[in-house]
């Protein structure tokens, strides 16, 4: 199994609506994520920039960011564009991170 990590951003004042939509994910999308080998998924906050830090354990080589064709992904996505940094598509925008150490 690997790890895979990524950040994005959130736009200003809005951690505690991003927070409160986590915290109801759609059953649905819980669902694709694990049946697609995604798990042990967690997304954290620097408070100080916005910067949310996501890092994922994915059994295949593509993780939650390489959903984006299924339509549950892309009316998540399409829910969470007002308090985001995305792409015009609605995705968020992400930037794939490098794993430099790890301690087991």
């Amino acid at each position: 199994m690997k790890r895979l990590a990524f950040k994005m951003k959130l736009k200003p004042g809005c951690a505690e609506e991003y927070k409160k939509r986590h915290n109801n994910l759609w059953p649905e999308l819980a669902e694709l994520l694990k049946s697609s080998g995604v798990s042990d998924y967690s997304i954290f906050l620097d408070e100080e920039t916005n910067i949310l830090f996501a890092v994922q354990k994915i059994e295949a080589e593509g993780g939650s960011q390489d959903l984006g064709e299924n339509p549950i992904v892309k009316n998540w996505w399409a829910h969470m564009a007002d308090i985001m940094v995305t792409n015009p598509d609605n995705s968020p925008l992400t930037i794939p991170l490098r794993e430099l150490f790890y301690l087991e």
